[in-house]
């Protein structure tokens, strides 16, 4: 193993530590939940809501299309992006496990290199104590459980990390090739591409010299090709340009500049056209912490691309309608809206801190049971 890689690996053990436990201490109470309740818990980390697709996709390809009994609405599975489902049919085909143990093989490895990457980027920006602490907090968002479920929220936010730790290292052919593989993840990684793009144009426009290097845009250019070539392979393959967005279109999702959003907060404070599930209540107390998040983040005056990929993935889960339980859960990969929340800790008192975690954990744990186990929507 070369001397850096272990010296990295080095600095962020304990936060990979905190990490595994916290995620352990999550699975533990799930698993004593599944067995008082006698309600299986693997089917439901590895085999339900998108985990099926997914399954799906990693064992026969894509082609599967569900019409609902909603007229207009149909479920195909071309709305999920390509890469999770390969890296599920990879393991499958390296290791002797079914299909529900190869899923969650991958987004657990995927979770540990996130936490890896997370706390690459906090240390990069604010010291190794502030790294620790915001690897610590993403294992401890209320939608955490996600992250050992077999979705692709975790190998994105893999990706991303590292991309965005080369782009403030200046390793520009690796910031541009982890972007494209975070585009063929999900489709908001549109949002490190923009990163990688906006942090290449602002060197490009603040030195002369850095024109004439060729990996500034190579980086920039390759960037976007994933999300881009997986929307362009849809098209063709469905027959038309924007097929891509007919077919999100279908499943109900749209984008509309949070007009929809808008009414579903009012809806939930109002009672009023909003299912009265902890799921909702839970989901539009998430996206007002993420705005002011986000917020205080920008004040902090973060360097430019980061503050581009987490403005661009709350710009996403803000203007696109409907699935509003699962909007938290599309901006698991905005782990940098935790640093203002990481700094405040680090520089409270330890008493303090170690309340604050606790009852953070606490809501983690229980809420997460609850997703998997009580939630009639998906997490």
């Amino acid at each position: 193993m070369p001397r850096r890689l272990r010296g990295a690996l080095h600095r962020a053990a304990p936060a990979l530590a905190l990490y595994v436990a916290a995620r352990l201490t999550g699975l533990a109470l799930a698993a004593l939940v599944s067995v008082w309740t006698k309600r299986p818990m693997w089917p439901r980390l590895g085999a339900s809501w998108d985990s099926k697709w997914y399954m799906g996709i990693a064992q026969h390809g894509y082609g599967t299309v569900i019409t609902a009994k909603t007229p207009g609405v149909s479920y195909n599975d071309m709305a999920f992006f390509p890469l999770y489902p390969a890296l599920e049919r990879a393991v499958a085909t390296l290791l002797p496990v079914g299909a529900v143990e190869a899923g969650l093989a991958a987004a657990w490895l995927a979770a540990g290199a996130a936490a890896v990457g997370i706390y690459a980027v906090g240390e990069r920006l604010h010291g190794r104590r502030v790294g620790i602490t915001l690897v610590l907090l993403w294992g401890l968002l209320p939608h955490a459980i996600v992250q050992t479920m077999a979705y692709s929220e975790s190998l994105m936010t893999a990706l991303s990390a590292f991309s965005l730790y080369a782009v403030l290292t200046r390793r520009w052919l690796w910031a541009g090739s982890l972007a494209l593989l975070a585009g063929l993840t999900r489709p908001n990684g549109l949002a490190v591409a923009a990163a990688v793009v906006a942090a290449a144009a602002l060197v490009l426009w603040r030195s002369r010299g850095a024109r004439d290097d060729w990996r500034v845009w190579a980086g920039a250019a390759l960037a976007p090709l994933g999300w881009a070539g997986y929307v362009a392979w849809v098209g063709l393959r469905s027959g038309r340009l924007l097929g891509y967005f007919d077919i999100q279109s279908n499943w109900g999702s749209r984008f509309d500049f949070g007009v929809s959003e808008f009414e579903f907060l009012k809806g939930v404070f109002t009672d009023r056209g909003t299912p009265a599930h902890l799921t909702y209540y839970m989901g539009a107390a998430v996206l007002l912490v993420a705005l002011a998040a986000l917020v205080l983040f920008a004040l902090d005056r973060p360097p430019l691309p980061v503050l581009v990929y987490a403005l661009v993935l709350v710009v996403i889960a803000f203007g696109g309608t409907k699935f509003y339980a699962c909007k938290p859960r599309f901006l698991l990969p905005a782990f940098p809206l935790l640093l203002p929340a990481a700094l405040a800790l680090t520089r409270a008192r330890p008493r303090t801190a170690a309340v604050l975690v606790s009852c953070v954990a606490l809501i983690s744990f229980v809420y997460g049971v609850h997703s998997l186990f009580y939630a009639s929507t998906a997490p």
